[in-house]
């Protein structure tokens, strides 16, 4: 069901509408048989459009979008009538979505607010009609614009999840466990790796009516800047988080090793991730005594604030909450 539901990337074919062309036509009245050019302009060609929907939050509704063509203008006409434009194509996109052109690779724009629209595909001009060409020594042009070619190719749209809050760890590590403990989302839980496939969204309740969103992530292992695991789907919805959480368990053998790979593959995929603030957060440790909290503590960097915690007992969330609303202002 998560894989059915959550879309997060589509390549679709575009094709915008061609320019309508440009009249060529001599006005005839009935006491001027030469009343001189009266061709009007093409309309233009269709655009495509997209425009940012907050009640969206996966690019589903566009998975089965293989090809859209937008319409051509339609030609001028006699008495400097104009063709009409076409009619533009609007494509709803949920809030961080980036436009990309496939062949190049280049950013086309980006989509972060509500209602904001982006003309992804740019339709063709229309054509001038000949009476933009008269002149005092060419009073009768014989010629009129062709309109403008339309632009196609395949593009692709892909989601970057907006949240204020990215839950970072390995597989396993109670990323799933803690979401559920501090939000009201479900995540599916169990115990075997890559349990989540697909980033899950909760909002957090904090002291006197505010909230703030948080993300639990795909598991990261060593070798996803290279495309190991889920890779590069599962970074790129970090990259808007203005504040990472790092979830280490308790039982991990070795917590300081496991912090540095973290932080290795995020420097991997982007170095400006490394600007971000960060919070650590110990799972699991219902399991430690005081004693063995201040050896983990001292393995931890000193400039990285961190809580230890226990989802299942509840113990330390609330200090989590403070901690994270302290990062985010």
């Amino acid at each position: 069901m998560e894989k059915s539901n959550f879309v997060d990337q589509i390549r679709v074919f575009c094709k915008s509408g061609h320019g309508g062309a440009g009249s060529k036509h001599f006005m005839r009245t009935k006491f001027n048989a030469m009343a001189g050019p009266d061709g009007g302009d093409g309309g233009r060609g269709a655009h495509i459009i997209l425009r940012g929907n907050k009640n969206l939050w996966t690019l589903l509704h566009l998975r089965y979008y293989k090809n859209v063509i937008a319409e051509n203008g339609q030609h001028g006409n006699k008495n400097n009538m104009t063709g009409r434009d076409g009619k533009d194509i609007i494509i709803e996109v949920p809030l961080g979505t980036v436009a990309k052109d496939d062949e190049t690779g280049d950013v086309n724009g980006e989509i972060m607010e509500d209602g904001q629209e982006l003309i992804w595909v740019r339709g063709g001009r229309g054509g001038l009609g000949n009476k933009n060409f008269a002149t005092a020594t060419n009073q009768a042009p014989e010629y009129a614009q062709p309109g403008e070619d339309g632009s196609e190719g395949w593009k692709v749209l892909e989601l970057k999840v907006l949240a204020d809050v990215g839950l970072v760890g390995f597989p396993n590590a109670g990323k799933s466990t803690l979401l559920s403990s501090i939000t009201a989302a479900k995540p599916k839980i169990a115990d075997y790796a890559f349990t989540t496939l697909v980033p899950q969204l909760g909002m957090v309740e904090y002291r006197n009516n505010r909230s703030f969103c948080i993300a639990d992530l795909p598991g990261i292992i060593e070798g996803a800047a290279e495309g190991k695991g889920l890779g590069h789907r599962f970074l790129r919805h970090i990259e808007r988080n203005p504040v990472l959480l790092f979830l280490i368990p308790a039982d991990s053998n070795d917590h300081k090793q496991e912090l540095a790979v973290l932080f290795n593959e995020l420097e991997q995929y982007n170095s400006e991730l490394l600007d971000k603030k960060f919070v650590i957060a110990i799972s699991k440790s219902d399991m430690l005594d005081d004693e063995l909290k201040t050896a983990i503590s001292k393995e931890l960097p000193k400039k990285i604030p961190h809580v230890f915690i226990s989802s299942v007992l509840g113990t330390g969330l609330q200090e989590l909450k403070d901690l994270l609303w302290k990062e985010l202002q």
